[in-house]
Formats: C-alpha cells, sequence, structure tokens
C-alpha cells in the first residue's frame, strides 16, 4: 500500500491524499460504506458502484468468521469474488462486536472466548488467528485485534485494557510479518490506537501505534456513547503524534458534522452504519439538514428526496412517495433512503476534498456544520 498526501488546508489540518492498493486507488478523505455481512445492507453492488460509487467498502470479521464462515468465502476465492467487489475492502478486526458482546465473552491475555450471537456456541479469538482470519476474508487492509473499551471507562481498566492491545499488537504484527497474503494481491496491517476519553493514554497510545512503523493507524475506542466534543479533543491528541505520511482512519465516526470536524483534526478515513441505520428508520441526510421521513408533514409534499440529485432516487422520486412506502412499510423505502444516505455521505466527504485542494476548506465546513445542523 502506498500513501501520497497531496495538500494540506491552510486553516485546518484537513488534507487530501491518495491510497494505492492493489484493488485501486483511493481518495481521501473517504466514507467507507459499512458491508457488515458481505452487503451494505439494502444496496445492490451495480448501485454501490455506479451511484454511491465509494473507493473502498468495509467488512466485518466477527460476522463474517461466523456466517458464511471463512471455509466458505476461501472456497470462493476471498470476499471480494463472494460478493462480486473488485474495488478495496478493509475488515475490522472483531474487537468492536466483542465489545458490544459483554455479557457473551471473557478476555484475558490471551484473547477473547465468546458465544456466538447466531446459536451460542463458543469461540476464540487470538491476535494470531484474527490476523489469519482477515487473511482468509481477504481484505486489503487488515485491522489489528484491540480491545474497545466502554464509555464511561475507569481509568486503571483503560489503561491496563491500552497496555494489551499494544501486546497484541506485538502478536498480530509479528504473526502478520510471518505469513502470506492470499489470492494474489498484498494485504496492509493497521494498528488501533485506545485509551478511552483520557489524553495521558491517547498520547500514550498514539506514541505506541506512531512507533510500529504501520503503513497506515486507526483511532478506536471513540464513538461509544460520550459527548462530541471528547471525541474531538481525543483526535487533536491523536492526530498531533501518529505520523502525517501515513493514512489515519477514525473507526465507527459518524454523522456528517463528525466527519466534518474530524476531517479538520486530520482524519482521512471513516466509516459508519449510521447512513443506512437511519435510513431504515426514515431518516435522511441532506445539506440542509435531516428529514425524518415518516413525518405527516411530507405526506403531500411532491417535491423530489433532495433536489441537489447526488443519486438518482433523490429525483426519480417525492417525498410523499417516500413516507408512502415507510408507512406502508415497502421494504422499498427503506432500500431508497439507504442509496439516498450513502451518496450524501460520499457526496460530502468528496465536496470536502475539493475544498481542500481550493485551499477554502475550513470557511466551507463552518458553514456546512451550520446548514446541516437543522431538522427539516
Amino acid at each position: 500500500m502506498q500513501f501520497d498526501l497531496k495538500i494540506t488546508d491552510p486553516k485546518s489540518k484537513a488534507r487530501a491524499g491518495v491510497i494505492t492498493t492493489d484493488h485501486g486507488t483511493i481518495e481521501t478523505p473517504i466514507f467507507m460504506p459499512v458491508g457488515t455481512v458481505a452487503t451494505v445492507k439494502g444496496v445492490h453492488q451495480s448501485e454501490l458502484k455506479e451511484e454511491i460509487n465509494p473507493d473502498i467498502i468495509l467488512g466485518n470479521t466477527y460476522h463474517l468468521y461466523l456466517r458464511p464462515q471463512t471455509s466458505i468465502l476461501e472456497q470462493a476465492g476471498g470476499l471480494h469474488k463472494f460478493m462480486n467487489w473488485d474495488r478495496n475492502i478493509l475488515t475490522d478486526s472483531g474487537g468492536y462486536q466483542v465489545y458490544s458482546l459483554s455479557g457473551r465473552r471473557k478476555i484475558n491475555e490471551e484473547g477473547v472466548k465468546f458465544k456466538s450471537h447466531i446459536d451460542g456456541s463458543t469461540h476464540f479469538f487470538t491476535p494470531e488467528n484474527v490476523m489469519d482470519t482477515q487473511r482468509t476474508i481477504g481484505a486489503d487492509i487488515i485491522m489489528a485485534f484491540d480491545e474497545c473499551t466502554p464509555y464511561p471507562c475507569d481509568y486503571n481498566y483503560a489503561k491496563r485494557s491500552m497496555h494489551m492491545t499494544h501486546r497484541w499488537l506485538d502478536r498480530c504484527i509479528k504473526h502478520f510479518n510471518n505469513t502470506p497474503p492470499k489470492y494474489g494481491y498484498n494485504q496492509t496491517l493497521f494498528p488501533i490506537v485506545q485509551g478511552s476519553t483520557y489524553k495521558d493514554l491517547r498520547k500514550q497510545s498514539a506514541e505506541y501505534i506512531a512507533n510500529s512503523g504501520a503503513e497506515g493507524n486507526a483511532i478506536g475506542g471513540l464513538s461509544v456513547g460520550e459527548p462530541a466534543e471528547e471525541m474531538y479533543a481525543m483526535t487533536e491528541v491523536v492526530t498531533a503524534i501518529l505520523p502525517e505520511d501515513k493514512p489515519r482512519y477514525l473507526m465507527g465516526v459518524g454523522t456528517p458534522i463528525n466527519i466534518l470536524e474530524n476531517i479538520a483534526l486530520g482524519v482521512d478515513m471513516f466509516d459508519c452504519v449510521m447512513p443506512t441505520r437511519n435510513a431504515r428508520n426514515g431518516m435522511l441526510f441532506t445539506a440542509h439538514g435531516s428529514i425524518n421521513i415518516k413525518n405527516k408533514k411530507w405526506e403531500n409534499d411532491f417535491s423530489p428526496i433532495d433536489e441537489m440529485g447526488i443519486t438518482w432516487v433523490d429525483t426519480m422520486y417525492s417525498k410523499a412517495y417516500l413516507r408512502h412506502l415507510f408507512a406502508s412499510r415497502e421494504m422499498l423505502g427503506k432500500q431508497i433512503a439507504s442509496i439516498h444516505n450513502l451518496g450524501f455521505y460520499l457526496w460530502l466527504v468528496r465536496e470536502a476534498r475539493k475544498h481542500i485542494i481550493a485551499g477554502d476548506f475550513a470557511t466551507w465546513k463552518d458553514k456546512m456544520v451550520k446548514q446541516m445542523d437543522k431538522r427539516l
């Protein structure tokens, strides 16, 4: 993998760059649609490619390991072939899912023992076998195995957890370096900064991760319930330490406003289930604020879903029609809303990139944050 930093905004830390892998180029800043179980929910691959057009999507190690299972993915020739996606894929390590299974798992130095949410069967993740699992899934970018701490989190617990994540990282790197990539293309490992919302721990963790010499770095353990201001404060501490010549990935973030504010702090890569999850609940994101399409006020509004027309659904259907689909519980409503929201997220990061290159990102960002912080 190669990262070329093209330009930094003069009035913020926002950056425009290009990541190059064997599956093509990724222009940053980028938002990665979440394809948890080998599908971006409700969206055909053709719509994903032609309308939403991301350079990279995300798959989930925990879910894919349990179903369809790595043996099936290996027979298929990897996740790219299994789901017919010829662009980049990043897989998370399963650390976040393990965190969210708090009642069904036990963590020790060796790894994590957990029960499947599908059938209750017992499994064990270690830094080593998680590297093997992600190699077999076939991701272009693989995440180190970490423990994601909850919020709020006791300082001593956060400190112990962070040091264990660092020890796990050493094991990940060693095992990753001793195993070949699969399917004939290169794979890249990103470590993850932890430390909860404690500045001194975040600083320590960022320094440890920066010294690991990886080709890119991630920031984990945020967007887990802490106030946005704390998220931004932790991101600022970390981006000041992580190497400038490597991409920075903020995991699981967030709202359109969160994304713009974190781009301003020097983050290059994002993912979040919010555009599709909120879409399935009738919430649409637009450049002028968010819309709850289930509200009665849209019942006889025959204007397009979004006059900006970022994707084909925006001008093909009216707000009244989309509201009717939700009221009738038609699955098409969720599909239309998902395409719209994902299209908007990709438009937003690409627009941010244009303004970083033009040198007026900070002014544009402040204007957009005000506009989007409204309920229409």
